[in-house]
């Protein structure tokens, strides 16, 4: 392997999918084709030439399942090259077992993605490689169209008859807030030194990796997301 000069992705696909209700989203079909949403997911990564190492994390016991849900020639391709790893009892934790594997590689970069955002494309995760050389850490946003409020508490905590209120705390203004997407650009030492910083905190979760290297790490670069690398949630969404 190339050591600094080599690029890596790791493929969060771990999850119980319980939205999807306990089927597990990322080896069915997406509809009208024969390609799995994992299978779909991968098949951009490899397509993307300084990707040399794909690490795919997986439930405990569905390596079998994982790989019957990639194409065959994957599986036997010189590069990239493809491993499995376990997942953990969270996102983070899975991410740092894949992380962890990586370590072994010595990767210069890594790109870290939900398993179940199959449309991705091969010019957004080209564009977030170069930006994660530039800046050492990247996060692809969507612009928010609606306006969003910040309120003292959960919103499924909000009662319908209003015995329960909840009460709006801010006022935000969207022109400087984003959603955000995978895959996420890290340089690796450094991603991996913040996710083992974060494992021995303890207690506290992480919603994402960019969250993990602005608590540890610092600063995060943002590029335009895409529309179309949507994540597939519920059952209607694989379509």
């Amino acid at each position: 392997m190339e050591g600094a000069s080599l690029v890596a992705a790791v493929i969060c696909a771990a999850g119980l999918s319980k939205r999807m209700g306990g089927i597990k989203k990322e080896y069915q079909k997406l509809k009208g084709g024969s390609v799995t949403v994992l299978g779909s997911v991968t098949r951009a990564f490899a397509s993307v030439p300084s990707v040399g190492i794909i690490v795919i994390a997986i439930s405990e016991n569905t390596e079998s399942s994982a790989r019957d849900a990639l194409p065959p020639e994957f599986l036997t391709a010189d590069r990239p090259k493809i491993l499995f790893v376990c997942g953990g009892q969270t996102r983070r934790a899975s991410v740092f077992n894949a992380l962890s594997l990586l370590a072994a590689y010595n990767p210069g970069y890594v790109l870290i993605h939900d398993g179940a955002r199959p449309w991705v494309s091969s010019s957004l995760i080209e564009r977030i490689i170069e930006a994660a050389k530039k800046y050492g850490a990247v996060v692809p946003l969507l612009p928010i169209t609606d306006t969003p409020k910040e309120c003292d508490a959960p919103l499924e905590f909000a009662a319908v008859d209003g015995e329960k209120p909840v009460f709006v705390k801010n006022h935000l203004k969207r022109a400087n807030l984003g959603v955000a997407q995978t895959p996420q650009g890290f340089k690796f030492p450094e991603i991996l030194r913040a996710h083992e910083k974060a494992a021995d905190v303890g207690g506290e979760e992480f919603t994402d990796d960019a969250e993990v290297w602005g608590k540890f790490n610092g600063q995060v670069a943002v590029i335009p997301g895409s529309p179309e690398n949507r994540k597939i949630t519920f059952p209607e969404d694989i379509s």
